[in-house]
């Protein structure tokens, strides 16, 4: 579903160059190209694995495996100043009950929330399991979403600065960087501000905007990404915040009379490919979870 189909109203009017034509006709490139892009063979010739999500042998072990990269979600995200006060919320689908789903606690800093901190909630909001009660607009958006789309399983949202101050803009983005097309025709906008988020409704309207994509930009307010696993949804967000800035500032630039030069619509799609695909997005997280391991001496696990 295209983006511009779910929009409340006009996006703005912006200035851009018109896309340069690459030609693609389609024959010099492979059909489904991989998602992993790798040179994995050693001069002798075995061939070298690359990292996937694991198999478990039950539930209980991928609900620990869940938890596990929720928390360091919020670790990295902390790390990066995506935290302001008790905004902010990051969600996983609990694989045994599956219409449950484990977030942050309303009043804990990010960069201190450990496996144990994690609460559990209904779809009713109710909690389940935790003494903490969690961020209202948390549970309005978050089970909206999960109810929608059975195969998101984990939702991040924050007031991210370069998020918000593209976010008024009520635009989606330019394909003007490889990154950028992580998010082609794969992230929406929801241009209907009304406060804090706190009633069902409402988070049913953004989980309209986000449709079948990745990502919504939340007009006057932030984004929001969403995943197959919390490690693609955690990925998706920090991606999408470089997107904002970089887009922030290449129309900066550009207002000071230099010229966009846009990725046409053939490039981006097959590119969108490449960069933005699930297994993608979940290896792309491994990286800062290796950091937070490697830096917290595995405080976080517990």
């Amino acid at each position: 579903m295209s983006p511009s189909a779910i929009a409340t109203e006009a996006a703005p009017a912006i200035r851009a160059e018109k896309p340069q034509s690459s030609g693609f006709n389609g024959k010099d490139k492979v059909e489904n190209p991989p998602q992993v892009q790798v040179a994995g063979t050693t001069k002798s010739g075995k061939k070298l694995n690359i990292r996937t999500y694991p198999k478990f042998e039950n539930l209980e072990d991928e609900r620990l495996y869940r938890k596990q990269h929720l928390a360091a979600a919020f670790r990295v995200f902390a790390d990066r100043g995506f935290d302001e006060g008790v905004a902010g919320h990051i969600s996983v689908r609990d694989p045994i009950l599956t219409d449950h789903f484990w977030l942050n606690p309303l009043s804990m800093h990010f960069s201190l929330i450990k496996v144990s901190d994690l609460i559990l909630c209904d779809e009713d909001g109710n909690v389940v399991e935790g003494n903490e009660p969690v961020n209202g607009a948390a549970f309005a958006i978050h089970s909206q979403i999960h109810k929608a789309r059975p195969d998101v399983h984990a939702a991040c949202h924050t007031h991210s600065v370069y998020g918000k101050a593209f976010s008024v803009f009520g635009r989606e983005l330019e394909m003007i960087t490889q990154d950028a097309c992580r998010f082609y025709k794969s992230h929406g906008v929801y241009r209907d501000f009304r406060g804090v988020v706190l009633d069902s409704e409402e988070g049913r309207r953004i989980s309209k905007a986000l449709g079948n994509g990745k990502a919504v930009i939340l007009q006057n307010h932030g984004l929001l990404t969403v995943g197959g696993s919390v490690d693609e949804a955690a990925f998706w967000f920090l991606s999408l915040e470089r997107t904002c800035q970089a887009q922030l500032l290449a129309d900066s630039a550009s207002a000071a009379g230099y010229k966009k030069i846009l990725i046409d619509d053939d490039e981006a799609a097959y590119t969108s490919l490449q960069v933005g695909g699930p297994e993608k997005g979940w290896l792309a997280f491994q990286p800062y979870y290796d950091e937070q391991v490697a830096k917290t001496k595995g405080d976080f696990l517990n």
